[in-house]
């Protein structure tokens, strides 16, 4: 696997909003030339599209067009009024957004965003392939539970991004053996946090969700492994060697269901593989969806 190098400049990035079924607005952000073939990029629980940020920018320049956008209740999208959010509406956004980043783009969705994508090709045949991002229609309950611990460690916010950074240091502590410079820097942070009524910075998120889709997660599973057996197109599996969230009977169970599936794990990376190993996670992507191009199209320059 050749690591992907990062671009020399930053390819044109445009944003907009599209308009949810029950009028939620979602941010959606656009990477590179729209003549270009798409990749949809679906993001995490509790992440924003700015996940992303360096593989778009990598595969924009190697003339993909990459589009990503926050789901509802995350980043610049909208929040419910009441508070009611349930895994079919996420479903139905993601297939709205497929359908504004043109015919049949490929997936790469991450835990949320992968399972999101399982059932939006299985139900509305929208993809023409998937990258699924260290997530299985089952997954280790314990792994689960330190994501929400760490989702409901701080409800009073942070004074500062220093608090915020020293929050993420201690929830990846794998993390703090690497250089300064590639380290997530307080000021990197700002995109990830917003600023509240009583002045303290909180999570781009709304807190209602942890309640109601950490829940109906749960809820999921049987329908996400159904959802599995009836994928046709080409899919890649991407998980991290250190990961808690995949193991090696839920990666088997996977494959059992979607037997064409193609795996690549990824060293020294945990589920948060995209931030962990970037350039390895790049590489992985590209190596699988350059055979998929279509022939006719002509990268745009």
């Amino acid at each position: 696997m050749v690591a992907v190098p990062a671009p020399a400049s930053s390819p044109p990035s445009q944003h907009a909003h599209i308009v949810a079924a029950d009028g939620v607005p979602l941010a959606v952000q656009s990477h590179g030339d729209a003549r270009n073939p798409a990749l949809l990029f679906a993001h995490g629980f509790g992440q924003t599209r700015h996940a992303w940020n360096l593989s778009a920018a990598a595969l924009a320049a190697q003339h993909w067009h990459c589009i990503t956008a926050d789901a509802r209740g995350h980043g610049d999208s909208g929040w419910r009024d009441d508070g009611m959010y349930d895994f079919a509406q996420f479903v139905d956004d993601l297939v709205r957004v497929a359908h504004h980043a043109g015919p049949a783009p490929i997936l790469v969705g991450a835990s949320m965003g992968g399972l999101l994508g399982l059932i939006a090709q299985a139900e509305h045949d929208v993809f023409r392939a998937l990258v699924l991002v260290d997530i299985t229609p089952r997954w280790e309950p314990a792994g689960i539970a330190r994501i929400l611990e760490f989702m409901r460690a701080h409800p009073q916010g942070f004074a500062t991004l220093d608090e915020a950074a020293a929050a993420i240091a201690h929830y990846l502590p794998h993390r703090a053996s690497r250089h300064a410079a590639e380290k997530k820097s307080p000021e990197r942070l700002r995109k990830m946090l917003v600023r509240s009524d009583d002045g303290r910075l909180r999570w781009h998120w709304d807190p209602r969700l942890l309640d109601r889709i950490a829940a109906d997660g749960e809820r999921q599973q049987q329908h996400l492994i159904d959802a599995a057996r009836r994928i046709r197109v080409p899919t890649l599996l991407v998980s991290g060697e250190q990961s808690d969230i995949v193991s090696n009977s839920t990666i088997a169970e996977f494959m059992q269901c979607v037997p064409h599936a193609r795996h690549v794990r990824v060293a020294r990376a945990t589920h948060m593989i995209v931030g962990d190993r970037n350039d390895a996670f790049t590489a992985a992507v590209r190596d699988f969806i350059q055979p998929l191009r279509p022939a006719a199209v002509h990268t745009v320059q």
